[in-house]
């Protein structure tokens, strides 16, 4: 059969394969097919249109550049895709949903499988497996939106996602967006509603793994993930765009007791070895994942193919707390400069807990005391920075001042200012001022447990209480918070001692990693 073979990529997918053995499985007959310029946007390689050349595609650990006529061949491993990386200055098509569609999972007829309704086997191996590509323009300058944990539990918390966060992004500039896993709460029958809010926003999404993303009746590894990718794909992959490489790895692995760890098998490192073998040094490489890369396990493998590169990132979410890491030598990276891990704050918050507010959606607060929300990452070439964005509040809400609002004047000697810079680092620089006063004052980088946030779960005990008609307080107000956590974003200082009576107002600076300035004011008396 030649090239021009119609073949529509479906995504034939079935949940689940119960092999006993963990190791890869492969086909004896490779999987073939080409990546094409589809000029007439059918979705078929029509006569007129031509393979692309160098385009790599995966099996998820060998990675294969097509030849001249865009031809390409590899194993066909099981539970794995066949998916093609976009390189830069190209798209694929998308779904109803907005997810890309790059990727073939073949599942054969006679395979043990875990039936899903209306999902039926794949069949046959088609002859050719062909992938569309279409041009686009990827300037060096671009945005992702970065989401974390939108962590549904049930229509209602969908209901959450879609008025706290997806109704602001709608109409979005940024490229793509990225969630970085736990995307439902232990029910993947929910991705089918968050992926129909999400697209709303308008712009291509990708999904990674998390740990409550999986099929909870299964024991095997490889199969915990099948519902996921019935619906997005593959769970290890990687894209391109502009000047950046992102590669998404699921890190989050099964015990059969159910127990879950973050690490990397030697597959997937593979993978990322074979990807990277070839790629210019001045593209910056960008490691997704659900849990920090601080707790993974592997993760000196894989800094060991990428420390020498001058430009690398990687991004987390799972922890319900913003945090920047530097990593060093310590945490077992030996590249030249820190490597800067990101753990994104959440859109759930502190899992859609807290009291209710005038619309009925929860406070959410996370438990380091910044508000739920999400990220917009800016890149130029190989140049980024990042930006917090709190949900359903103004966007220079990046900061809370902790601070008594009448305060005796001979208390002032034992007076302290904390301020929770919601996105701060060690490498931010923090200020104060006193209105009426030039000087500014230098904050002092004090991570601890933030104020506010351990008095909103002092209330906890209140929503035990029953209401007339019998439910808990908690049902109508809203759930319960856990203890808050140690903030890694706050800073301190006294505050002088020769202020009069009267009423001022307190200014705050904070300058972040990137160089980008917030400023935060309070009003307070002196007595």
């Amino acid at each position: 059969m030649g090239k021009s073979t119609f073949i529509t990529i479906t995504l034939l997918l079935i949940s689940s394969l119960y092999f006993n053995s963990t190791q890869a499985i492969c086909f004896q007959e490779p999987a073939q097919g080409y990546v094409f310029l589809d000029d007439n946007a059918n979705g078929i390689m029509d006569n007129s249109e031509k393979g692309l050349a160098k385009i790599k595609v995966s099996n998820g650990e060998q990675v294969v550049f097509t030849n001249d006529d865009g031809y390409w061949e590899l194993p066909l491993i099981v539970e794995n895709a066949i998916f093609v990386i976009k390189p830069s200055g190209y798209k694929t098509g998308l779904s109803e949903y907005h997810l890309p569609q790059y990727y073939y999972l073949h599942y054969p007829e006679g395979s043990p499988t875990l039936n899903i309704p209306g999902i039926p086997p794949s069949g046959p191996l088609p002859s050719y497996i062909n992938f569309p590509l279409y041009k686009q323009d990827e300037p060096d300058k671009f945005s992702m939106l970065l989401f974390a944990d939108t962590q549904a539990r049930g229509i209602k918390e969908v209901n959450y996602i879609s008025h706290d966060i997806i109704e602001e992004c709608i109409g979005s500039e940024a490229a793509f967006g990225i969630t970085l896993g736990d995307i439902v709460a232990d029910d993947p029958a929910l991705f089918k509603e968050i992926s129909e809010s999400t697209a709303q926003i308008g712009i291509p999404w990708f999904y990674v793994f998390g740990n409550h993303d999986h099929n909870r009746d299964l024991t095997n590894d490889q199969q915990r993930d099948d519902t996921f990718k019935r619906f997005f794909g593959p769970s290890t992959y990687a894209f391109e765009y502009a000047q950046v490489s992102f590669i998404v790895i699921r890190d989050i692995h099964y015990e059969p007791n159910g127990k879950y760890v973050s690490s990397y098998t030697e597959q997937q490192l593979s993978f990322v070895s074979n990807y990277l073998k070839g790629l210019p040094i001045d593209k910056r490489v960008v490691i997704l994942q659900h849990a920090p890369i601080t707790r993974t396990i592997g993760r000196e493998s894989l800094f060991r193919l990428i420390e020498h590169r001058p430009y690398t990132l990687s991004f987390s979410g799972h922890t319900h707390t913003l945090n920047h890491v530097f990593l060093n030598q310590e945490n077992g990276w030996n590249g030249d400069s820190p490597h800067h891990h990101f753990i994104n704050a959440t859109v759930s918050g502190s899992w859609w807990v807290g009291l209710k507010d005038e619309t009925g959606i929860p406070h959410a607060t996370m438990n380091d005391g910044a508000p739920n929300g999400y990220s917009i990452v800016n890149f130029d070439k190989s140049d980024y920075s990042i930006r917090f964005k709190a949900a359903r509040r103004p966007a220079n809400y990046q900061m809370n001042i902790h601070l008594q609002d009448d305060i005796l004047a001979d208390s002032l000697l034992n007076t302290q200012v904390l301020v929770n810079v919601f996105a701060g680092s060690e490498r931010s620089i923090v200020k104060m001022r006193i209105s009426g006063f030039s000087e500014w004052i230098p904050m002092e980088y004090a991570p601890q447990v933030d104020p506010l946030n351990q008095w909103m779960h002092s209330l906890s005990p209140f929503l035990d209480l029953k209401l007339s008609n019998g439910k808990n307080t908690e049902e109508a107000l809203g759930w319960k918070m856990d203890p808050a956590r140690r903030s890694t974003h706050i800073w301190a200082a006294k505050m002088p001692s020769n202020l009069l009576p009267g009423t001022y107002h307190l200014e705050v600076h904070s300058k972040d990693m990137f160089g980008q300035e917030d400023i935060g004011k309070r009003v307070f008396r002196i007595r």
